[in-house]
């Protein structure tokens, strides 16, 4: 296997891992109130209330307000929804990058700048939303996790771009 096949091939392989993990983040925010009751089950049947009481005590807490929500409000969960859809358009940009890695580079500069992103969002907005501070380390997770792979795959796109002859432009008409 040549060079440049390769770092085509490893490229493609770590894009769909992100799109996959994308895709999944995304879909997970449609089902959320089902999804709740759902861990919190799972929690309860794994004792996680004697091991983590502060665990517990802020699932059970968003488990109401979603229920609440979903209640009296359903249309607030509207926008989680529009959460799931951004994911979903997100993952679909990433198609570039697996067709042609060097010409859609951007798109993973993109993905990075947003990875980056998540770390001020959820500094600024967390305190403002009463997020605490454990959840709020979770959720910059996303951003610190989701770069690497991007890293990655850019550092790799960038060598290819050294491998790959550079195209022969096409005579004028």
């Amino acid at each position: 296997m040549s060079d440049r096949a390769a770092l085509l091939r490893g490229i493609r392989v770590w894009l769909v891992v992100f799109v996959v993990c994308l895709v999944l983040s995304g879909a997970t925010a449609f089902p959320l109130v089902h999804e709740l009751r759902w861990t919190e089950s799972l929690l309860r049947s794994l004792s996680v209330p004697d091991l983590m009481p502060g665990l517990m005590d802020w699932i059970e807490r968003v488990r109401h307000g979603l229920d609440a929500a979903d209640a009296e409000y359903p249309f607030l969960l509207y926008g989680t929804d529009w959460l799931a859809f951004a994911h979903l358009v997100i993952a679909v940009a990433f198609y570039g990058p697996l067709c042609d890695p060097v010409r859609n580079v951007w798109v993973v500069e993109f993905g990075m700048i947003a990875c980056v992103g998540i770390v001020p969002l959820v500094l600024i907005c967390g305190p403002i939303r009463g997020i605490p501070l454990w959840w709020s380390l979770i959720d910059m997770s996303f951003g610190v996790f989701g770069i690497v792979p991007l890293a990655v795959v850019r550092k790799k796109i960038k060598r290819l771009e050294r491998v790959t002859p550079a195209a022969v432009p096409l005579p004028a008409a």
